[in-house]
């Protein structure tokens, strides 16, 4: 039979630190604190593997499992000498979900299992401290009803509330045992209501139960958004831990709390964590209660203090990573509840990594792997600017839970950030968040909380997806229901704009400025020189139209432009109206003579370019999008025609501002636009006529933007930079197509190089690989190109019949469904459209072995995608500038596998 069931605790585990997969993260640590004689409560853990067979059994526990189970509560029972449901010396335990990937919040937990109307009596006598007892059975009646019976939190939060004010208690810890007897005896009255019984005395049911919905758990609406929002497969599962509880609840001499080897807002190398006295775990990372800063302990129990210092330090060496532990003193005692690698933001992530390599615990190739590079997005955002906010007062404080700036409007619920979002940045204002947040959360740019502190749920999922965060700002009166908040005598409401510091809690009204990082400075700079040492010669390039953005890209590290899209410069105020006079023009002389003034900002343009990019190459892509794209919309034009008879002399003046004629021109002009407009829609543009299809119809275009674009490149050489046009052609399908084309930018390239007397200066023209013929083609494309450049984000588009804009409207339902198993728009679908790809770059180099090729899709900076790109053997990938460091850090890591699995080969 198989093993199902892994006891831990006393020294000795079934097993070790190793089985993340069996036993979960939470499994796998307090296995191998148990190996290492660390203060464990003992306990056993259920394996990921049973959650999957639960669900495929019915929702049931099997038989074989259950024995596995009972044998395992025998030995706590042995080891621990309590029994549970025992009236007189009762065993009591937690029921933990635990997955392989750590989901702070996400799924479920039950204390003091095996509490019933006996047993409760029988901790009061024994521990002789009533209060502790009955306040341990309503937490247990609470969290089970919650939990277990799916009974709403509300309805006994409103029994407890009703209580404190009855007896004018300010704390929890005011109430008296009488106090806590009259809310359980409620409590009781509640579960019979909602659930037509009573509530379970036998303590074997409430642990089945427990189990039961530990597992359930693990499909609850926010968990599976969290996975989905985290990549986490929905097929790994979770564990369940059973493990013999210790309280934090006993009186002044017990606590609980959590904490981290290093500050994960920062991964400064200092002791992080907060802590409650006389209390339950679950207060701390709740935000029920405002905890105290772990440094606080050393002053109030300074052994424990001391103790616990010592055991989390031995586990960050034994791990060789930040951990995130959880403890209980129980009237003196600590215990350790859990150690596992802590998440910690992009900022954190990167110090951390950098400070190790100095530190002796890792290496710079483990340093490299250890950031996640979706993280980086974090360290690539503006901060506020110190100037303008030298110059405020923020109206309210709290605390520095997750780094970074954000400005948003205020909303109060998740609904409303969702909703809210769609036109605008949002920031979510509660007066504590609750794991059904979790989809405001991840649309808000920032979260703020009245109450809380740097372990509660708020914290610990902001810093997970990189927001900041400020919790436990106290002086903010938050009125849900009135959507506003009061400080003093502001009252901000839903709408209002407002700013958040998280790295210094500081709330602000209004938009407050920010300013652009700097990625070389410090750790970030050191950690992204080894990445960059680790990628060999797969290159990052960007995606760039214009020079700010094309020396942001080269800040950002990137090693030259991959795209630069020509049409985007047309849309100009002043290059609009000579673009609409070329496509109206009947005659190829008409459409020269306006090709003729975009000649010198094309060449402008394309200089700005070159220069930022002194030594690096850069792509500059033909004309693609059809025609009617730069004019009016053809309804539009038909409604300003009817009015036009009706319209007074300031009405004219205002249209023919509008398409850039004189008012005495606009009677004849709009009707003739209107006809051409007509002349050249489309059914469908996207296969129409675009790409190298215009210039193959109108040659002057390709003739123009070629001239423009060698007469920038000689411009910029004879200053003394290093210049590498790449010329790409759009939408190429044929050998032909491509000829076509080539010969014109040839032809202009030799006309100006020669007259410059600069025929040195290379140059490369190439194509698009975009329409599935193309990448079928792709020998006999490449006799012609000397490079390729996939533009995935139409090859997706016509491998898999799907519109980009349309794709949104039903992709809820096939990721649901696992159709996908991601969006195809944002990560390569490497079954289909990669199949293409794979052909291509085999035909291709068939015929041209240093044929370059690249990406130069919004895929390009997708990690998963930067992967199989290198995988695949392309130079390179190009994405947008603020990217360029996610693509840099993902191809440093794609080239490390890369070596590893070679390395594994070649020695087995």
């Amino acid at each position: 039979m198989s093993k199902y069931v892994y006891n831990f605790g006393g020294g000795t585990a079934d097993g070790d630190g190793k089985m993340k997969d069996i036993l979960g993260g939470k499994g796998s640590g307090l296995a191998e604190m148990s190996r290492a004689n660390i203060p464990v409560p003992p306990g056993f853990t259920i394996s990921t593997e049973v959650c999957n067979v639960y669900f495929q059994n019915g929702n049931k526990v099997p038989d074989e499992i259950k024995q596995q189970i009972e044998q395992a509560l025998g030995k706590l029972e042995s080891d621990s000498g309590k029994r549970l449901g025992d009236p007189q010396n009762p065993l009591l335990v937690s029921v933990r979900s635990g997955a392989k990937f750590s989901m702070p919040g996400m799924m479920n937990t039950i204390l003091n299992l095996g509490l019933n109307d006996k047993s409760v009596e029988g901790l009061a006598s024994r521990s002789g401290n009533p209060r502790f007892a009955y306040d341990s059975y309503r937490r247990f009646i609470q969290m089970f009803g919650e939990v277990a019976q799916n009974i709403g939190m509300a309805k006994f939060d409103h029994i407890f509330d009703q209580r404190k004010d009855k007896v004018k208690a300010k704390q929890d810890t005011d109430l008296t045992a009488a106090d806590l007897q009259a809310i359980i005896a409620e409590y009781k009255k509640v579960v019979q209501k909602e659930t037509g019984k009573p509530f379970p005395q036998d303590p074997r049911q409430q642990l089945a139960m427990a189990i039961g919905a530990v597992f359930n758990s693990w499909w609850n609406p926010k968990a599976a958004y969290y996975r989905k929002m985290e990549k986490i497969p929905d097929e790994i599962g979770t564990a369940a831990n059973v493990q013999a509880m210790v309280f934090g609840n006993t009186g002044d001499k017990s606590a609980t709390g959590v904490g981290f080897t290093r500050d994960p807002a920062t991964g400064e190398k200092v002791f992080y964590g907060e802590f409650l006295v006389n209390a339950q775990g679950e207060d701390v990372v709740a935000g029920i209660r405002t905890p105290q800063p772990i440094s606080q302990l050393r002053d109030i129990m300074p052994e424990a203090y001391s103790q616990l210092r010592e055991i989390t330090e031995r586990l960050e060496k034994h791990y060789r990573d930040v951990q995130d532990f959880e403890f209980t003193i129980e009237e003196g005692k600590l215990y350790m509840l859990q150690t596992r690698n802590g998440k910690r933001t992009g900022p954190a992530a990167v110090r951390a990594a950098v400070d190790m390599v100095a530190e002796g615990l890792i290496d710079k190739k483990e340093a490299v792997l250890r950031v996640q590079p979706q993280q980086l997005d974090q360290l690539l955002h503006p901060r506020f600017d110190p100037k303008e906010i030298s110059k405020l007062e923020p109206i309210a404080k709290g605390i520095d839970a997750s780094p970074g700036a954000a400005v948003g409007r205020a909303v109060f619920t998740a609904e409303e950030a969702v909703e809210m979002s769609k036109g605008g940045p949002v920031i979510l204002v509660r007066k504590e968040t609750t794991p059904d947040d979790i989809h405001g959360m991840d649309v808000a740019k920032g979260i703020l909380t009245a109450v809380g502190g740097k372990s509660s749920h708020a914290a610990v999922v902001a810093r997970g997806m990189g927001r900041p965060c400020i919790v436990g700002a106290g002086s903010i009166s938050i009125d849900e229901r009135g959507q506003k908040f009061t400080v003093k005598s502001r009252v901000v409401k839903q709408g209002d704009w407002i700013s958040i510091d998280g790295t210094t809690g500081a709330v602000y009204a209004g938009q407050v400025p920010t300013i652009e990082p700097d990625p070389h400075s410090g750790h970030f700079g050191k950690f992204m020189q080894w990445a960059d040492e680790f990628c060999g010669t797969f290159g990052v390039r960007a995606n760039a139209d214009i020079p700010r953005d094309a020396k942001a890209a080269r800040l950002f590290g990137a090693e030259g432009i991959g795209l630069c899209r020509t049409e985007h410069m047309f849309f100009a105020a002043d290059r609009i109206p000579h673009m609409q006079a070329m496509i109206l023009a009947r005659e190829e002389k008409d459409r020269r003579k306006a090709l003729q003034k975009l000649l010198p900002m094309q060449r402008k343009d394309f200089a700005g370019l070159f220069e930022a990019m002194d030594g690096f190459p850069v792509v500059i892509r033909t004309l693609d999008p059809p025609l009617h794209e730069f004019l009016p919309k053809r309804e539009e034009l038909m409604v300003d025609i009817a009015r036009f008879p009706h319209l007074g002399g300031g009405g004219k003046k205002e249209l023919a501002e509008k398409y850039n004629m004189k008012a005495g021109d606009l009677k004849k002009g709009l009707p003739e636009l209107l006809k051409r407009v007509e002349e050249l829609h489309e059914f469908n543009p996207m296969l129409g006529h675009r790409g190298c299809r215009l210039g193959i119809t109108y040659p002057e275009i390709t003739e123009m933007q070629a001239r423009a674009i060698f007469e920038a490149a000689v411009q910029v050489a004879k200053k003394g930079k290093k210049v590498i046009p790449e010329v790409m052609i759009p939408l190429v399908g044929s050998e032909g197509e491509l000829e076509n084309q080539k010969a014109i930018v040839t032809r202009v390239a030799k006309e100006v190089l020669d007259k410059e007397k600069m025929n040195d200066l290379h140059y490369l023209v190439g194509t698009m690989i975009e329409i599935p013929r193309a990448a079928l083609l792709a020998d006999q494309i490449a006799q012609q190109a000397e490079f390729f450049s996939f533009g995935t984000n139409d090859l997706t588009q016509t491998t898999m019949g799907l519109s980009r804009d349309d794709y949104t409207k039903f992709s809820g339902e096939y990721q649901n469904l696992k159709i996908f198993k991601a969006d195809p728009f944002q990560s390569i679908d490497q079954e289909g459209v990669g199949k293409l790809i794979e052909t291509a770059i085999k035909l291709g180099r068939g015929v041209r072995n240093d044929l370059d090729i690249g990406i130069c899709g919004e895929h390009g900076g997708d990690p998963s995608s930067v992967e199989y790109c290198y995988r695949v053997g392309m130079n390179y990938v190009s994405c947008s500038p603020y990217r360029v460091p996610i693509a840099r850090l993902a191809a440093a890591q794609a080239a490390i596998a890369g070596a590893d699995k070679s390395e594994s080969m070649r020695t087995a």
